[in-house]
């Protein structure tokens, strides 16, 4: 660099006659130019995607009743314990996973929360929390969010127990689930116990 002052050079001269500068007002990045729209390929990926996931989501989409906006939500499918519940409520089973639903579209909540729940079900996981949000009025979107996840909590069979969650966790606006122990889960827990005995 040096030298290219000392001796006067330019630019220009140092690259040679065929480097044309930029004309004027081209200096920038054209920001005003429309993205290309997808090719048909990737639009029939897009749709068999979106084909696939919904034709095997059987959460309801139908009207949901909306839920007192300041009242706390629970479930307790038949057969489990009040002590579970109560554990479950009292934050006693740290989450394994989060979803956050916050915003959403309704429809894109329903799909999240599906392959959510189908994910934890396959790594064989059991304690979830789900924070969708919590609105001041009945009839706020956090709040209808929040109703549709409590009634589709329940239309998994793997669900055992919600409750809303404590105050560190998001209070109302966020649900600890707790999901019935896997088939591979006991049988571990079986051989662990064998184990021990033996």
């Amino acid at each position: 660099m040096n030298q290219c002052l000392e001796q006067n050079l330019d630019f220009g001269s140092l690259m040679g006659n065929d480097v044309k500068p930029l004309s004027k007002g081209r200096d920038k990045a054209d920001i005003t130019a429309t993205p290309r729209s997808p090719s048909e390929a990737q639009l029939a990926r897009r749709a068999s995607a979106e084909e696939e996931t919904s034709s095997s989501n059987f959460l309801s989409d139908e009207f949901v009743d909306l839920l007192p906006e300041h009242d706390p939500i629970e479930f307790r499918r038949n057969g489990i314990q009040t002590g579970v519940l109560d554990r479950l409520r009292q934050g006693g089973y740290p989450p394994e996973a989060r979803l956050h639903l916050l915003k959403q579209p309704v429809r894109t909540c329903r799909s999240e929360l599906f392959s959510f729940i189908q994910d934890a079900i396959a790594h064989d996981l059991r304690s979830l929390l789900v924070v969708h949000g919590r609105g001041k009025a009945v009839d706020s979107h956090a709040n209808v969010v929040r109703s549709y996840v409590a009634k589709w909590l329940m239309q998994f069979e793997e669900v055992q127990a919600y409750a809303s969650a404590q105050p560190a966790h998001g209070g109302i606006g966020a649900t600890y689930v707790m999901l019935r122990k896997s088939e591979r889960a006991r049988a571990r827990n079986r051989e662990v116990q064998q184990k021990r005995r033996g």
